[in-house]
């Protein structure tokens, strides 16, 4: 098993110039803090680290006045002032849709759908690998590498690409064949282990500690503090893109379930700064039910995730043990959300509502979160009258096994006017 710390240092640059407003790591669980490093568990009780800062004062003008992209949210970020200057990405500021004919479809008044398949590799793990290899170029690591279930595979292949790093992902060998293409394009390594997600992460966490990893930045493992940080910038455009305002409602979907708790942080930030009113909002949480441990948890009211072993379609949240599973439930239990699921047949069945009603054609994890949404709504657990975002977080063409069955052409005629007209057309 790898230790959670790492002896590397941070190379020519300082930490405090390299990291912006990040002053240290601080212990989700006891809160001890530690120096800014490579490392993810606190050494005192093993808590995950997660990055602590010393803002100072940010302004929305000087949000405002900085890049379409997530670097203008640099000052609220573990990143260099001069970020964008740098080869990258450049991921985010994607469209936040006022989905009119979703919501009444589904009889909600204000409904939007923040579609983040429109990042660089068409998921939002653009965002979260676009900061870990910013923290990796500090630590002077060289081969940047994760364990996946598809989209993050494919964010660090092109990351790496483009900051002149080598790659080396590692996936389940039962993955998607669009995953597998567009993780391999880039020309990094792509290795395929036979396993699950979770055994798939433990081999990682063993590379680390194995010198045939030395020298290796994993985005997910020890850079995960900082790769963590990205999400929260999901949070920040949302609510500038509202208004600066903080939507009531929000559905996320969980795999590792960190997403969800870094944007209830980058939401709690925008409210200490000033940014936006501190209105109460409340977060919701969407898993398939073939790997739904946090959602049997939350519905059984236990504060312990019972680790399964996948067995959905929805293969990028296939994560039978869930890291920050219980923050999840915390964070749906302060905010008055809730954690729901739903099954194959319904992923599918709102994959193919949402591209009906709002022409996105989202990923199998689209499909859950839209799921979840009816699901809640038709069980009352979300308020049809409040402001509500739904997340789509990568692009159905990566998962067109999912819906290649029921999917195809309307009819098959001849090219004449009678053929047209005999298939019921006209």
């Amino acid at each position: 098993m790898a230790t959670p710390t790492a002896t590397r240092s941070a190379g020519s640059t300082s930490t405090a110039t390299a990291f912006g407003p990040a002053v240290a790591l601080s212990c989700r669980e006891c809160g001890e803090r530690t120096e800014l490093g490579p490392k993810y568990a606190c050494e005192s009780c093993f808590g995950p680290l997660e990055v602590a800062y010393d803002f100072g004062t940010v302004t929305r003008e000087q949000i405002e006045a900085g890049p379409q992209n997530i670097w203008r949210y640099a000052p609220l970020l573990p990143v260099a002032a001069d970020v964008a200057s740098r080869p990258n990405l450049n991921p985010g500021f994607t469209k936040l849709v006022r989905a009119e004919n979703l919501g009444r479809e589904l009889g909600i008044a204000k409904l939007h759908v923040k579609d983040d398949s429109g990042n660089p590799t068409h998921s939002f793990k653009d965002r979260v690998v676009a900061i870990a290899v910013e923290a990796a170029r500090t630590f002077g690591f060289t081969t940047l590498s994760c364990s996946s279930t598809g989209n993050l595979a494919g964010a660090v292949g092109a990351a790496a690409a483009r900051a002149g790093l080598r790659s080396c992902v590692f996936i389940p060998a039962d993955l998607e064949a669009g995953k597998v293409v567009t993780a391999a394009v880039y020309g990094g390594e792509l290795v395929a282990i036979e396993g699950t997600y979770d055994e798939v992460n433990r081999f990682c966490s063993e590379l680390i500690g194995d010198p045939a990893g030395e020298d290796w930045g994993f985005v997910n493992v020890n850079l995960r503090p900082y790769y963590g940080e990205g999400s929260k910038t999901l949070a920040y455009e949302i609510a500038e893109q509202l208004g600066w305002r903080l939507p009531e409602q929000i559905v996320i979907p969980i795999a590792s379930g960190s997403q969800l708790t870094k944007i209830d942080k980058g939401f709690r930030e925008l409210i200490a700064l000033g940014l936006v009113e501190d209105a109460p909002y409340r977060i919701f949480g969407a898993q398939a039910t073939g790997c739904s441990p946090v959602a049997a948890a939350w519905k059984a009211g236990h504060d312990v995730i019972r680790p399964v072993r996948p067995d959905t379609i929805a293969k990028s949240l296939a994560i039978g043990n869930p890291a920050d599973g219980p923050y999840v439930l915390d964070v749906c239990k302060r905010t008055g959300g809730a954690v729901e699921d739903v099954t194959d047949a319904e992923v599918v069945e709102a994959m193919k509502l949402l591209a009906r009603t709002e022409g996105i054609f989202g990923e199998t994890a689209g499909g859950v979160t839209v799921g979840c949404l009816r699901k809640l709504l038709a069980s009352g657990a979300l308020d049809p009258d409040a402001e509500t975002v739904v997340l789509n977080t990568g692009d159905g063409l990566k998962t067109l096994d999912a819906v290649t069955p029921t999917t195809g052409a309307t009819a098959t005629i001849r090219p004449t006017l009678d053929s047209f007209r005999k298939a019921g057309l006209a």
